[in-house]
């Protein structure tokens, strides 16, 4: 498929606009990179949306992978290697015939590739389109990861209390042919990574215990232990990290923080680490900075209906603020790079202030704050006004003067996207207002307010409707009253909702990844009167019934409804609300 046959698809298709494919070319002539990747890693259009694109390019039938059905012997036909390295999957084997999935069936050294394969065999092949995501998803199953760890640790044949040296700098992807005391650690390492990125983990934790090594992956928000290792190897795999992180590896009592970026499984991946001393040795933990997973669009993160019209048209005004509320792990930053992505063009400057960076958007001049000498959010923020900014990102409004100068940067004419803390869209007014901002400059500078909570997406595998029992039917009944008749009269008696008992593709967790639940209030004259007045919760709550405002539960529960969430979890994250 060449790269003008599939702009000429994205095009027909409306998949993009105009200035975005103008970008994406540039950074492909840029970077020397495909178009193709550049979306897939950018997750500019669906995947099953660009399979089904190239599909009716190149003319090879579309199949979206069931793992439930999938026998796991079929995976020895086709080894890891080539899996990987030509985007191939084998999806079942029937008599002397094997079926195979393909990100890229014009690709003509996959094709040999695959038929060298089939020939050694006396196989015939069938071939698929597949998408991205069911790839990636595939590649997951072959991961060897808890036998290459056990394999390293029974290479060192340690005994008690045996440490082992060797601390020199090495990438993660470093050659280990040439052995060595050291390269079972630093094999247990890089696979730990590459493990952590394959089950889509966004924290990675060393922890020494009394008697072994713990490490644990946490995926979507639940910490789960991944590994049991020697107690024996805490020090040097703890050692491993710090040298790869350029860490002082002799300084053991105050903890530290590093950063370096990698290249796994085909992509730049960052990661973010702390130390932390313990009694019993030096914790790690390591947040991952992946952007293929990080940096997510408006759809990816839940914003539907009208809370998505409301902040497009909060992105349209030329100047104001745009806040964004919640509690520490609610998702607020990555809904801030979602807003930034979308304002991203080649004609807008935007600068960011953030602590820390967390991923690398190409085309915004990001910061990070360095408050222990001196420049910190306020005085940054001083500083970008010289920039000559269209856009000014702001990490979190911690204090009154960053809150005072966010609001003064709005009044001038810029686009600011900030968070607070706050439970509600309803708090923002009266947080801003305790921060000594005047309340008659909020009305001018202050354009939507967001307050959103993270909450696990059903497995579509393995989740089944049932009718909700009179409790549950009573809290969908009073939400839908607030959601709009256009909205509740697309749901009916006896309502349904649904749960996820767990299988083999989400891991028996019942939950794959996580979506947001929304709440957007947007200044208005109402709102302005009642600013003018005193502002208190009770009178911005019932200016936001009047605006038409759907609160957080109402949209989770419509959410739940649609069969993407559980109920129940819904009515727990918004009880405090």
């Amino acid at each position: 498929m060449t790269t003008e046959q599939l702009l000429q698809e994205l095009r027909k298709g409306n998949y993009l606009r105009e200035e975005a494919l103008t970008k994406l070319q540039r950074d492909a002539l840029l970077s020397g990179r495909s178009l193709e990747d550049l979306i897939y890693e950018k997750r500019l259009v669906d995947d099953s949306k660009m399979a089904e694109l190239k599909s009716r390019v190149l003319n090879v039938p579309y199949q979206k992978v069931d793992f439930t059905g999938l026998d796991s012997s079929v995976l020895g036909q086709v080894p890891e290697e080539t899996v990987r390295t030509y985007g191939v999957a084998p999806l079942a084997r029937k008599d002397d015939l094997l079926v195979v999935g393909m990100l890229h069936p014009d690709d003509v050294k996959a094709q040999e590739a695959l038929r060298f394969i089939a020939n050694q065999s006396r196989l015939n092949l069938g071939v698929y389109l597949i998408s991205y995501s069911d790839w990636r998803e595939m590649l997951r199953l072959y991961s060897p990861y808890k036998s290459n760890i056990e394999a390293a640790v029974r290479s060192l044949n340690l005994k008690p209390g045996q440490t082992i040296s060797g601390r020199r700098v090495v990438r993660l992807d470093e050659d280990l042919a040439k052995g060595g005391e050291e390269a079972p650690v630093i094999k247990i390492v890089a696979d730990t990574f590459a493990e952590a990125i394959q089950g889509r983990a966004s924290d990675i934790h060393f922890e020494p215990q009394e008697s072994y090594l713990r490490v644990r992956f946490r995926v979507d928000g639940d910490l789960k232990e991944a590994a049991s290792l020697p107690i024996e190897l805490a020090q040097p795999i703890i050692s491993r990290i710090k040298v790869i992180s350029n860490l002082k590896i002799d300084e053991t009592r105050i903890p530290q923080d590093g950063r370096f970026r990698s290249r796994i499984l085909d992509r730049e991946i960052d990661f973010r680490i702390a130390t932390f001393p313990t009694p019993l040795g030096e914790k790690v933990a390591i947040r991952v900075l992946d952007s293929a997973t990080g940096l997510k669009n408006f759809s990816e993160l839940g914003l539907v209906g009208r809370n998505l019209e409301m902040v497009q048209e909060g992105l349209d005004k030329p100047f104001g603020m745009i806040l964004v509320t919640g509690p520490t792990g609610s998702g607020k930053t990555t809904t801030l790079y979602a807003l930034l992505q979308q304002l991203n063009q080649e004609e807008v400057n935007i600068v960011s202030l953030e602590d820390p960076v967390e991923y690398f958007v190409s085309g915004v001049n990001q910061s990070q704050v360095r408050p222990e000498i001196g420049y910190d959010f306020a005085s940054g923020l001083r500083q970008i006004l010289r920039q000559d900014p269209d856009v000014i990102m702001v990490g979190e409004i911690r204090d009154n003067e960053t809150a005072a100068l966010a609001v003064q940067a709005a009044l001038t004419g810029h686009i600011v996207l900030s968070t607070l803390h706050t439970n509600n869209a309803a708090g923002v007014i009266p947080r801003l207002i305790d921060m000594k901002v005047e309340p008659f400059l909020l009305p001018v500078s202050l354009n939507l307010m967001m307050a959103q909570r993270l909450i696990g997406r059903l497995c579509d595998n393995c989740k089944k409707a049932e009718e909700a029992p009179a409790p549950l039917a009573k809290v969908i009944e009073e939400s839908l009253q607030g959601v709009g008749a256009e909205i509740a009269g697309k749901y009916k008696k006896p309502y349904l909702i649904y749960h996820a008992p767990g299988c083999e593709k989400c891991r028996n967790k019942g939950v794959v990844g996580r979506i947001g639940v929304f709440e957007v209030l947007q200044m208005s004259p109402g709102l302005e009167d009642v600013i003018a007045a005193g502002p208190t919760v009770q009178k911005i709550d019932k200016e936001a019934k009047a605006q038409g405002m759907i609160a957080m539960r109402e949209d989770g529960v419509v959410k739940a409804l649609e069969g993407l969430v559980s109920l129940e979890e819904v009515v727990r994250i918004t009880s405090e609300d």
